[in-house]
């Protein structure tokens, strides 16, 4: 309980004694009863006075601090001080539970995103010195002990261990790292030292950008969100108006009774406030992204949420997000020269390029490269590479290139990443490359049928013969080969118009090259932390490990707290609504009018905060 809890409680205390002595010590009438029932109004109530009026001279008159006080001041007017102290107290007390809820919700996010290192052991002059992580610069080593989480992104170039990813990816089974592989900040170290070398500052790190993007969710608002928000400021001045001619009107139609409609009308303030909408549906999407963030699911927005939930065409990028990403030398056909000297070119020629194809070409190769020889190195999107090699022009690539420089293709039959090999017109052979699918690529996308997703289609520039296998295995429904980036955002935007109405489009992708249709897809979505930084900054959905079974997980949260939002919709409607009849009728009471205005706005918060499980 926080500080400003306690306090609230402290006037709740005061002013309920002060209620109690005034009921129960003084006789009816006594002038020093109405003295102790107008301290006990202004020990709990001053500071609702005090915003509506700070609200009513900036323009915003209708809000529920104005509500509570018009109807609180009005008991009083027509000489019922004691329920219009017991209005305001049961108010309070409502207020205090909500701002409870809320920071209880807050708190439980809070503490399942507390990955932020607070310092890192750095090497500087042959001492290691404790320092904050942003004072850490790139290059430098720093020391991860067992136990402790690790600071900054970076490269392990002493020791082994055992990372536990559980508060990044929300993946149980620990990862191993040995020296020369990646580790990302905000993982714990679990068994053997590491000396590290920083490859990121603290504010491009994978912990600080998580941090980064779960602050921020709450900016980006869901349609349902900004309709409650509409609509408040639509039902307050109606519900208000309401009240006034339902004051006005039958006493003077009927002659009199004005102390009897006016009553009706202050409890018809009470019941209209819509603290229940207001509070309870933000944070129902708040518990639904920190939900998701506990099962390493990172969503930018509540409107990315929302359009989660409605789900219709999944578009999927094939290498890295359906497959591996990890390519390995399957065959070699070599034809006018031997299958060493032919690896050798290849791998020359790719030596420039950090793609997995090339790096896979250079590890199978495993002789000596001479870089030096190579001149005019020049990477063709789409197609492959050309360079000058020993004075002779190599080409290296995929069909289209070889098709462009008018060299004659043999048929492979092999399924795979074919790359071909020409010197000037001359055709020296081609290496297959295969690419292994990832365990739970089949499951996610028969979990998505099941989820009710229309169509999964699948973009590559890879070729026809291996879209066509992967989409076969996986059970996609439609696929499409040999892309170019451009061609891929093409595709995207004629899909879009393919989607049902309402429905929304997602793309899941990882390389550097799906940033724009990530961008263009209703909802793009970025495969793992070691990803494309700039696929991760285009994308509204992170998710923390490269498992697509991550996205129908994702879909049934969205779901799920989209179900919750549109129940304390439904329920705080009909709840205000009855009620609001009832009191226009005189049969609510003003007591039932605030035990049914904090009872709804208690159970809305309570569902709401069951988004976060």
């Amino acid at each position: 309980m926080t500080r400003g809890h306690r306090l609230d409680l402290i006037r709740i205390a005061a002013s309920t004694v002060l209620l109690l002595l005034s009921l129960f010590l003084l006789p009816q009438g006594d002038p020093f009863q109405s003295i102790l029932l107008i301290l006990a109004y202004l020990a709990v109530g001053w500071d609702v006075l005090k915003e509506a009026g700070e609200h009513i001279l900036h323009g915003q008159i209708f809000d529920e601090n104005f509500l509570m006080s018009l109807a609180t001041l009005g008991a009083f007017v027509i000489g019922e001080y004691p329920e219009a102290v017991a209005v305001m107290l049961l108010y309070q007390i409502g207020e205090l539970f909500q701002s409870y809820a809320v920071h209880k919700s807050r708190r439980s996010i809070s503490a399942l995103m507390d990955i932020r290192p607070d310092t890192a052991a750095v090497e500087r002059d042959g001492a290691v010195l404790i320092l904050s992580p942003e004072e850490v610069a790139v290059d430098e080593i720093i020391i991860v002990k067992p136990g402790e989480r690790v600071p900054l992104d970076g490269i392990v170039l002493e020791g082994s261990s055992t990372l536990n990813t559980a508060a990044l990816t929300g993946e149980s089974l620990p990862r191993d790292v040995t020296p020369g592989e990646e580790v990302i900040s905000g993982c714990i170290n679990q068994s053997g030292m590491l000396r590290v070398k920083v490859t990121k500052p603290y504010g491009e790190s994978t912990v600080a950008r998580i941090l980064d993007l779960v602050e921020n969710a709450a900016d980006q608002k869901a349609r349902v969100e900004s309709f409650i928000t509409r609509f408040a400021r639509v039902y307050t001045p109606v519900v208000v108006a309401a009240a006034l001619l339902l004051f006005v009107i039958p006493p003077l139609a009927s002659g009199g009774g004005w102390t009897l409609w006016g009553s009706r009308a202050l409890n018809f303030l009470v019941v209209s406030c819509p603290c229940a909408l207001v509070i309870s549906v933000p944070l129902t999407f708040f518990g639904g992204i920190g939900g998701a963030s506990k099962q390493g699911i990172l969503i930018k927005g509540s409107n990315y949420l929302e359009a989660l939930a409605k789900a219709d065409i999944v578009v999927f990028d094939k290498t890295g997000t359906l497959t591996r990403g990890v390519f390995q030398v399957a065959v070699v056909h070599p034809d006018e020269v031997g299958q060493q000297e032919l690896l050798r070119i290849a791998a020359t020629v790719e030596s420039y390029s950090d793609h997995p194809i090339s790096r896979s070409l250079r590890a199978h190769y495993r002789g000596e490269i001479n870089t030096q020889a190579l001149e005019g190195v020049q990477e063709l999107a789409g197609q492959g590479v050309s360079a000058l090699l020993e004075g002779r022009r190599i080409y290296a690539g995929n069909d289209k290139l070889m098709t462009s420089i008018g060299v004659d293709l043999p048929n492979c039959p092999h399924v795979g990443t074919v790359v071909h090999v020409a010197r000037d017109q001359e055709y020296l052979g081609h290496i297959v490359i295969s690419d292994e699918i990832k365990e739970g690529s089949a499951m996610a996308v028969k979990a998505l049928a099941q989820a009710g997703v229309r169509r999964s289609v699948m973009l590559t520039g890879d070729s026809q013969a291996v879209a066509r296998d992967v989409a076969e295995k996986l059970g996609i429904d439609r696929f499409y080969a040999g892309l170019l980036p451009a061609q891929k955002v093409e595709h995207v935007e004629a899909l879009l118009k393919e989607k049902a109405r309402g429905g929304q489009l997602l793309f899941v992708g990882d390389g550097i090259n799906d940033a724009p249709v990530l961008t263009r897809a209703d909802v793009g979505i970025a495969m793992g932390a070691l990803g494309s930084d700039a696929a991760v900054e285009a994308a509204d959905v992170v998710l923390m490990d490269d498992n697509p079974q991550r996205l129908p997980l994702a879909i049934h949260i969205a779901r799920k707290t989209l179900s919750i939002a549109r129940q304390n919709i439904l329920f705080a409607l009909a709840i205000k609504f009855l009620i609001l009849i009832l009191a226009a009728l005189g049969i609510a009471t003003m007591w039932m009018a605030v035990f049914a205005d904090v009872g709804v706005t208690l159970l809305a918060i309570l569902n709401a905060m069951r988004a976060l499980r």
